[in-house]
């Protein structure tokens, strides 16, 4: 639970202190995923925009963020998901880096495609299984 709240720092920095404060483990792993959404999306703008310093920072802020989901996996509770979602959380800060070095909006689209499917899945969980797992149950599925 530490490392959660230590990898949702960028959010105590932009307002949302008192939602990190209250948050159930499974609602912390959606704000990570909507604080990475927000990075590669602003990346994706200063990216049009020519704003080289704003891309690298966002892209930056989103890869920290990523490396936050792949520390909160539980590899004991679920050995292959999270190897699977361990793999993919590196391959996307990968195309991040790509992106940024390349100038490349398409690989970051792709990370967003990726990232909104993963998180589609996560929001589907139903209420009664988030209240009732302990929090390295829910975090194996970040």
């Amino acid at each position: 639970m530490y490392a959660m709240r230590k990898e949702l720092n960028q959010y105590r920095q932009t307002g949302h202190l008192a939602e990190v404060t209250v948050a159930d483990p499974h609602r912390l792993i959606q704000m990570l995923f909507e604080g990475v959404l927000e990075r590669i999306a602003v990346a994706r703008g200063a990216m049009e925009h020519g704003n080289i310093r704003l891309k690298g920072e966002k892209i930056s802020q989103a890869i920290t963020i990523l490396n936050g989901l792949r520390s909160m996996l539980d590899h004991d509770q679920n050995r292959e998901l999270a190897s699977n979602l361990d793999a993919l959380y590196e391959y996307m800060a990968l195309r991040l880096v790509q992106g940024n070095a390349r100038n490349d909006a398409s690989a970051l689209d792709e990370v967003i495609r990726l990232l909104r499917e993963i998180k589609a899945g996560w929001d589907g969980i139903p209420e009664m299984l988030r209240r009732t797992a302990a929090p390295q149950q829910v975090a194996v599925a970040g």
